[in-house]
């Protein structure tokens, strides 16, 4: 049985909760009030002071939530007080649209803006890119054995230096692939998505990684154009490359800018600390990798479809052309709810 200072204890400590909750009770039945109308989405019965009162009574609710948890309140207290504090919380600071409402905002202006945002960056590495083309094409034309060390060895199986013309117009217009175009498509999907993301996550080092390996993956591309040329199979192999490569380029350029601006960001913070300055970095070029992803998708589909269907030059640079036009126009001329959207 219990003593008597314990029953003296336990009847203190029920008066201490009864006169805390009848202090407070007000404001948590009121929020209580305001938060269910807002689940039930009848936000017409609000009126404007309920709308005002909403925050202050949110941190009202939370300052008494650990008050209750620091003096060991009963415990129905501590959990109406926890359910409460929770529902308002998504109130307040909870995402405030659909799945559906934020993709037709991100497609509808949100995306371009991010991309348009990191514009400088964008110049910087389409240079380096650039640069990385004509390094690729410069090596192997003062020695062809530099052929071999860039270029991935699934790529060195007939298309090496000393090919014959039939032999290189041969990996132009045939099926190279015994897969199904589906399950090559998958496979295609899942290298480009690697090269991207390495090209983004290496920007914490300053960037410099990021810049490093687009140069690395465009002298590949520049190799390969120095070996067709010697063909004269240059315009074949452009347009055999653009059917996809218009898309995933773009998509491996969009992700080395995104890894630079963080980088660059973190570099150069200005009058910001830099784990602020890298975080506000980091939002914007979150966007434009959110938006990578489905232009890889695309490139895969292409690349896994598009040029195993398409089998002329003329179809697919048409192809190539028209998706590249499309994401320049998508990016800098399209730029409805472009303010609203972006990050600061």
């Amino acid at each position: 049985m219990a003593t008597q200072s314990e029953i003296t204890a336990i009847e203190a400590a029920a008066l201490r909760s009864d006169r805390f909750r009848l202090e407070r009770e007000g404001d948590w039945k009121r929020l209580e009030a305001i938060v269910t109308r807002m689940e039930k989405g009848r936000l017409r019965k609000l009126s404007d002071e309920d709308v005002l009162a909403l925050p202050v009574l949110y941190r009202t609710v939370a300052s008494s939530l650990s008050i209750a948890r620091e003096t060991s309140l009963d415990a129905a207290t501590l959990g109406y007080l926890e359910a409460l504090v929770q529902r308002a919380w998504f109130i307040v600071y909870g995402p405030r649209a659909s799945l559906g409402s934020w993709l037709r905002r991100f497609l509808g202006g949100g995306w371009s803006a991010a991309v348009r945002s990191i514009g400088l960056d964008i110049l910087v590495a389409f240079a380096l890119m650039v640069a990385g083309t004509a390094a690729g094409w410069l090596l192997v034309a003062d020695d062809p054995e530099w052929y071999r060390v860039l270029v991935p060895s699934q790529f060195t199986d007939v298309r090496a230096p000393g090919a014959s013309a039939e032999v290189l117009r041969d990996t132009l217009f045939s099926d190279q692939t015994r897969e199904p175009l589906a399950a090559f498509s998958a496979s295609l999907f899942g290298n480009n998505a690697q090269v991207s993301i390495l090209a983004f996550a290496l920007g914490f080092a300053f960037g410099i990684p990021s810049l490093m390996l687009l140069v690395q993956n465009t002298a590949i591309l520049g190799a390969m154009l120095w070996l067709y040329d010697g063909a004269d199979l240059t315009i074949d192999f452009i347009a055999w490359i653009s059917i996809h490569g218009t898309t995933e380029l773009f998509a491996i350029l969009l992700s080395g800018a995104a890894g630079l601006h963080i980088g660059r960001s973190m570099a150069f913070p200005g009058e910001r600390p830099i784990l602020e300055a890298a975080a506000q970095a980091g939002q914007r070029a979150s966007q434009v990798m959110m938006g990578v992803v489905l232009m890889l998708v695309i490139a895969a589909m292409l690349e896994g479809f598009g040029r195993q269907l398409i089998n002329n030059t003329p179809g697919r640079l048409s192809v190539g052309s028209f998706m590249l036009l499309f994401w320049l126009g998508y990016f800098f001329l399209f730029r409805r709810d472009a303010d609203r959207a972006v990050a600061p």
